[in-house]
């Protein structure tokens, strides 16, 4: 997992209530193998009529097409536990969402996939929604280590994220590479056990 310090970058807004994970990735392209580039299918049906034309999206639009921040609306990534809209976020460049509040599964997604989801109180994501939309290009700063975000018009705001969740994220560990910390342990373990179970290694052989 790619690690998460600090980012400022262009913030893109894309603000509406309850944007679930069909939405970000419709589930007709989860079958996808991730080297098709999940980039393409990122709000596949927001971005492109049946016939695969481009409308006038968000996204599309330069220079929020070269996001690394979006800015959504309450109870972003409700819905599907579906990981492929993070790799879809991601895959896009974008490496953190803002937003008054998250579904809770897409939090646990975004956290194990490199990507930092920060809550900030409704008022000040519109706020700054609106300051997007008058100023495209504008960039917003995030430094996870102090847990601050840092808005264009120059203010403030402290957000929240479980210390364990923090390190991990600033050290760029998943659950394999924390599990391969204990490998020699892990290894150990099995050779004791085999020593203790020796008929286990002749059940294996026959099996394979």
């Amino acid at each position: 997992m790619k690690a998460f310090t600090s980012l400022t970058g262009i913030a893109a807004p894309y603000y509406l209530p309850n944007t679930d994970t069909d939405k970000l990735i419709p589930h007709r392209f989860l079958r996808k193998p991730l080297a098709a580039g999940y980039r393409n299918f990122l709000f596949y049906n927001e971005r492109f009529t049946p016939e695969g034309e481009k409308k006038d999206f968000i996204l599309h639009r330069a220079p929020f097409d070269r996001a690394q921040i979006l800015v959504g609306g309450p109870n972003f990534g409700c819905g599907s536990s579906r990981e492929g809209a993070i790799y879809a976020l991601a895959d896009f460049g974008i490496r953190c969402v803002i937003a008054p509040s998250f579904g809770d599964i897409f939090t646990a997604n975004a956290l194990q996939n490199g990507l930092l989801p920060v809550a900030l109180p409704q008022p000040v994501v519109e706020k700054l929604v609106e300051h997007l939309t008058k100023n495209p290009g504008a960039t917003v700063s995030v430094d996870l280590a102090s847990q601050q975000v840092t808005l264009p018009d120059g203010s403030m705001h402290k957000f929240e994220i479980a210390p364990s969740r923090k390190e991990r994220l600033l050290k760029g560990e998943d659950d394999i590479s924390i599990t391969l910390r204990y490998a020699q342990d892990i290894e150990r373990f099995e050779v004791e056990y085999n020593k203790k179970l020796p008929w286990l290694a002749a059940v294996r052989s026959a099996r394979n």
